[in-house]
């Protein structure tokens, strides 16, 4: 492990990667990584997924089965990919076992297409936990109106849940209020809360995206000054919700009864704008008892030239306020930003899913026209 991550190891961070591939799985790359402790989870995506299988060679010897047996598409796409992320468990068992439970967790996400409806989540998490069949997974569930019942009702049957797609500090309460009821509804019914494990995927830089075009449109000495401050202000206010919630009652009462704290997940770390330092999203965003989800290029900028300076959220509540104060001074609607990029992401990840289905639809097809006559 490099000095930077380990410096985030030891300031309460764990660092998990935003990728996952069957490259990654049969060259050994993710076990190296494992093995180092540079990284103690996975974190995967439709869009990850898409990217991963665009290349099908890995997958000859399946597609032509599946072929053979007449799979259709979508199911054929649920076998690969809960596949690969059962490998990908099996891989960080070991720090699944050393962490109790904390870390050593990958995620595969529900069909985006049911980002709006509650039953359809709430069915497909129990098939996607039926079908990987390993403690150390999670269920991505989005943070839609439609996403926090569903949370609660997983939560209840003793999923592990990694809720994505939250970009704002009061969707996050919503968030940790339907987790705090998912697990005292677990409780009820029986279940250990020590072996149900739970991370709020709260989006970053796509704050930043979108805020600072809203500010270039501006183009006041104001608005410029205000650049690339949202995302990392958003954070901070999401962290002190964190804390906040930590001190309730309810929270208490749960953690006397053996459950692990829902962590704040610092997602879409990756730098999009060329100005600022590639390393921002995770060495801006260090304190202790969260995860950091960063993809590969970015995994290396901080092993390579990331410089850890303890805490940067703790105590910078009233200055990450200040931010939005001086936002909304110029004009910038920050529950339409937010608004804006749930659609968004929704949709990215919906147009991914549909782009993955059409590129093994079309693997699919190959083969069958290749076993034309077999007998």
């Amino acid at each position: 492990m490099s000095d930077p991550l380990k410096q985030l190891a030891d300031e309460g961070v764990s660092i998990w990667l935003d990728d996952l591939s069957r490259h990654r799985l049969v060259s050994g790359d993710l076990e190296r990584r494992v093995q180092d402790g540079s990284v103690v989870g996975v974190t995967t995506n439709p869009t990850i997924f898409h990217n991963a299988l665009a290349d099908t060679s890995l997958y000859e010897e399946e597609m032509r089965t599946f072929a053979r047996l007449g799979i259709s598409t979508a199911d054929a796409v649920r076998i690969i990919t809960c596949g690969d992320v059962r490998a990908a468990c099996d891989v960080l068992r070991p720090v699944y076992e050393s962490s109790g439970g904390q870390d050593g967790r990958v995620s595969i996400e529900v069909d985006p297409a049911s980002a709006h409806h509650t039953n359809r989540t709430v069915a497909e998490a129990g098939l996607l936990w039926w079908l990987v069949d390993r403690p150390n997974l999670m269920i991505k569930i989005p943070a839609t109106p439609a996403g926090l019942p569903a949370i609660t009702a997983c939560l209840a049957r003793g999923l592990s849940v990694n809720v994505t797609l939250i970009f704002s500090v009061e969707r996050y309460y919503e968030v940790m209020d339907a987790f705090l009821s998912g697990l005292e509804q677990a409780r009820t019914n029986g279940h250990d809360l020590s072996r149900i494990s739970s991370v709020a995927s709260f989006f970053v830089s796509r704050v930043d995206t979108e805020v600072d075009r809203r500010l270039d449109e501006l183009g006041t000495p104001a608005a410029q000054q205000l650049r690339g401050r949202a995302a990392i202000a958003n954070a901070t206010l999401a962290y002190e919700a964190y804390e906040r919630t930590l001190r309730g009652s309810r929270w208490v009462r749960l953690a006397e009864a053996g459950a692990q704290p829902q962590r704040p997940l610092w997602a879409s770390t990756g730098v999009k704008d060329p100005a600022y330092e590639d390393t921002r999203y995770v060495i801006d965003l260090v304190a202790r008892g969260t995860v950091n989800t960063v993809p590969e290029a970015t995994l290396a900028a901080v092993a390579d030239h990331g410089r850890v300076g303890g805490d940067r959220l703790t105590g910078g509540y009233a200055a990450a306020r200040t931010v939005f104060e001086r936002l909304t001074e110029l004009g910038i609607d920050m529950g339409e930003v937010v608004a804006k990029l749930e659609r968004e992401g929704v949709a990215k990840f919906q147009d991914s899913w549909r782009a993955l289905l059409a590129d093994i639809t079309t693997a699919l097809d190959g083969h069958r026209s290749a076993l034309t006559g077999e007998q």
